[in-house]
């Protein structure tokens, strides 16, 4: 039985890699390597400037993320330009790109105001998509029905910050929506045939190991082209910092075994439909609070998940029972 599925995950995938993964999804699309390029539009979130809240979620450092050449103060052209430059030395083979609208709520806005934005994007040579990352309370059907016009000639997905599927850590957390609104939206996404993508933060507090691992079912049911999953770290000057520093048994902090080992179980039992674009996030150490995975960057995390995953001859989808 597990020869036969082992066969249809080769056959589905085209590749001998044991996971669904997002650069030879792009490949199998294009033909060569699609790179994300990083643009901060300046936006804010409706958890910040009080309209759901104020202090935004309890986690949260953008800065501890944004690529230096990120500044909304240059234009998207320019931080585009900066942006390919600084990825060259790293993905020399990239020759197209996605403009990815990553700080913040990234349909935080007015229509007209994000058609100028994401057509400067758009008209940048080399750039061939979008990825918009937003909240599952902040686009409607106007938006959608424009991107999904938009999808007709280029390459364009929504990433919903989702972060968990219970409501009692997303009130925890100071997100402001519920996870009922992000299954409407994906649902919704999907009917204007936009591939949707999701966020999901593994380790957040309150959630125990079983708790995370049943989410794998949760997520294989929604209808999803990409996730993103981050393993959880502490942030200094954080409200999660105080939390964390006051509510210690309340968190559950990965060491790198102990998370390879999760990963695997969860990709076992997820969806091989979906593409998984990443395992882990990285933060550089001024910012955390945490040890985290101490220096290993991403790239020799997914090298540790793949080598164990052929250890075990397991793959993602060898238990899943939701097929969406």
């Amino acid at each position: 039985m597990r020869e036969k599925n082992k066969e249809s995950r080769i056959y589905l995938w085209g590749h001998e890699r044991r996971f669904n993964a997002y650069s030879n999804y792009f490949r199998q699309l294009y033909g060569t390597r699609v790179q994300k390029v990083s643009v901060d539009a300046g936006f804010t979130c409706p958890n910040r400037d009080g309209k759901k809240g104020t202090g935004g979620c309890t986690y949260c450092d953008n800065q501890a993320f944004n690529p230096s050449y990120c500044d909304p103060v240059k234009s998207i052209t320019q931080q585009i330009k900066e942006g390919i430059e600084f990825h060259k030395w790293r993905y020399r083979r990239a020759v197209s790109y996605l403009t990815y609208f990553q700080s913040y709520t990234n349909t935080y806005a007015p229509l007209e105001h994000l058609r100028k934005l994401f057509m400067e994007a758009l008209d940048y040579p080399g750039v061939i998509g979008l990825t918009i990352g937003t909240r599952p309370d902040c686009i409607g059907k106007e938006k959608l029905e424009y991107l999904g016009e938009l999808s007709k000639d280029h390459y364009i997905t929504v990433e919903y910050g989702i972060e968990s599927c219970y409501n009692r850590t997303l009130e925890r957390i100071n997100r402001g929506h519920s996870f009922e609104e992000a299954v409407e939206i994906l649902k919704q996404t999907a009917e204007y045939g936009i591939p949707a993508g999701a966020h999901f933060i593994f380790g957040l507090p309150g959630e125990t190991v079983e708790d995370m691992l049943s989410m794998a079912e949760i997520i294989s049911s929604l209808p999803l082209r990409t996730v993103k999953f981050h393993q959880l770290q502490i942030l200094k000057n954080t409200r999660m910092e105080k939390e964390y520093r006051n509510k210690i048994q309340d968190f559950h902090i990965f060491t790198l075994e102990e998370y390879i080992n999760f990963i695997v179980k969860f990709l076992e039992m997820l969806n091989p439909a979906i593409v998984v674009e990443r395992f882990t996030g990285e933060v550089p150490p001024r910012f955390r609070v945490n040890e985290g995975f101490g220096n290993y960057r991403s790239e020799q995390i997914l090298i540790l998940v793949e080598r164990r995953l052929e250890e075990l001859d397991t793959w993602q989808g060898r238990l899943c029972k939701t097929m969406n």
